[in-house]
């Protein structure tokens, strides 16, 4: 079953601690202090569901960055999350409360930081999908910039890595395979072969399967995967030529 499956009415809310589990109650109709901090009987299945919950809270506050939340983020929410159709109304009710709720966002990122610590495949994934939702509309807002390197810092991710990953995807050219890779075009075979590697090997979806990461986060690791193989197939072509 699809970890969207297990949002089942209020239940799973009960079983959830901090502002995630609030926002669940709240999204279900149920008090803010119902049950927080309970311990679920299965504990990864608690810890599924949290981060799900996180995902879904995250996008939504990212989608409302600049101001108003369009037909293409939502869209792209439901591409890159793969949600399934049967879903859709628990999905879209936690949605809607998390864009309307005052609670701040950076309460729900260090919940999803402390909920993954040793896992930074998964928060890898989680920014290359907001960022994803943040490019929907054709084009990606300073607010939407600024909210992302937000919760980038609390990901733990240094200046560097952020400006990195900002320049990759809203730099001077997004399709530039360089910025694909977060390099410089200036950068020396062997650094660039190394980066390769170690991009490849951090976002491959066999190893985001073993380190136990959601089934429906795959699917943005296997598409920054065949990404990275693109461009930096795509490099080597021009510096042969």
């Amino acid at each position: 079953m699809s970890i969207w499956g297990k949002i089942i009415g209020g239940t799973a809310g009960f079983a959830l601690g901090g502002p995630l589990g609030a926002l669940l109650g709240l999204a279900v109709g149920s008090a803010v202090d119902v049950g927080i901090g309970k311990i679920d009987e299965d504990p990864e299945k608690t810890r599924h569901i949290t981060f799900t919950i996180g995902v879904i809270a995250l996008s939504a506050k990212m989608a409302k960055a600049d101001g108003k939340v369009t037909r293409e983020e939502v869209d792209a929410f439901k591409q890159v999350f793969q949600v399934p159709a049967s879903e859709m109304v628990n999905v879209g009710r936690v949605f809607d409360v998390a864009r309307q709720h005052t609670a701040g966002f950076d309460a729900y990122a260090r919940q999803i930081a402390n909920l993954m610590t040793g896992n930074r495949g998964v928060l890898a994934d989680l920014l290359e999908g907001l960022f994803f939702i943040a490019k929907a509309d054709g084009h990606v807002h300073p607010n939407e910039v600024n909210f992302i390197r937000a919760v980038a810092n609390i990901f733990g991710y240094s200046k560097q890595e952020i400006d990195q990953l900002v320049y990759r995807h809203a730099g001077a050219d997004q399709n530039c395979p360089y910025a694909v890779l977060g390099v410089e075009p200036a950068i020396s075979s062997d650094a660039l072969r190394k980066r390769y590697r170690n991009l490849v090997r951090e976002n491959h979806p066999d190893r985001m399967i073993a380190q136990g990461v959601p089934s429906d986060l795959i699917a943005v690791a296997t598409r920054r995967a065949a990404e990275i193989n693109v461009a930096y197939d795509e490099i080597l072509a021009r510096r042969v030529s």
